[in-house]
Order: C-alpha cells, then structure tokens, then sequence
C-alpha cells in the first residue's frame, strides 16, 4: 500500500491507537517519522517506541501511554500537507493551547518542537501541533 502522506498517516495511526486505548501499533519507519516519535517520547506523549529491522522493511513499533486508563495523547493536528506547505519564521512559532500543547517543525537543524525551535532561533516547516 502506498501512502502519499506519511506523516499524516503516522499521525493518524496514532490518533486512532490512542482513541480506542490500543496498548501498541506499528507504522512503516522513515526517519522523518523516527524523529517525529522520538519527538513524542521526548514530551511525553507516547510510553516508548523502537525500530523493528527483523522482517523484509523496518517498521517503527510505538507503545501508547495511559494515565488513569486515558491517553496520554489527547489530539493532534497536522498543519503542512503535501498541497499546501506552512512554513514559519523562528519568530511566528505558534503556541499550542497557551503553551500546554507543542508544534513540531521541520528546521535546518532537523526536526524540533516549537520551543526548541525558538531557543535555536530557526524557523521551518510546522508539521504538526500534538497537545
């Protein structure tokens, strides 16, 4: 199966795992989406993840966090599509919730959320917001 976004649907397998409080998922690995979970691990939102190379393509195996039997995750949003980009200046990040929630961008300095995207005082693309 291909997949013309895979960012989307990265985010969407994630989406969905979390709404129905599946324990664990697997998603095909690029390292666009490695960074993206390991993004994710980093904040929080996700218990842990790991690259899965045994069979014929490597596959990222994500495990979802649950605090009080409700996901950790609780919405996420992708704002660049492949038909429409949105970049960002370091000054223009945006703040997700009032600060409660991050953006993840795509910067010159690899992938980042939007605070340390501004301590680094580099602008990108904004991927997507996770609160």
């Amino acid at each position: 199966m291909t997949v013309s976004d895979p960012i989307a649907d990265l985010l969407t397998r994630l989406r969905n795992a979390a709404a129905v409080g599946k324990p664990s998922f697997e998603v095909p690995y690029s390292k666009l989406k490695g960074e993206i979970v390991r993004i994710l691990k980093q904040e929080g939102y996700i218990a842990n993840y790991e690259l899965d190379t045994t069979g014929k393509f490597p596959v990222i195996r994500v495990e979802n966090k649950f605090v009080n039997k409700s996901a950790a995750l609780a919405g996420l949003k992708r704002v660049s599509k492949p038909g429409l980009r949105k970049y960002v200046a370091a000054t223009e990040i945006p703040r997700v919730l009032g600060g409660l929630g991050i953006a993840i961008l795509s910067t010159s300095s690899g992938i980042l959320t939007g605070q340390e995207a501004k301590r680094k005082n580099v602008g990108g693309e904004l991927l997507a917001y996770v609160w």
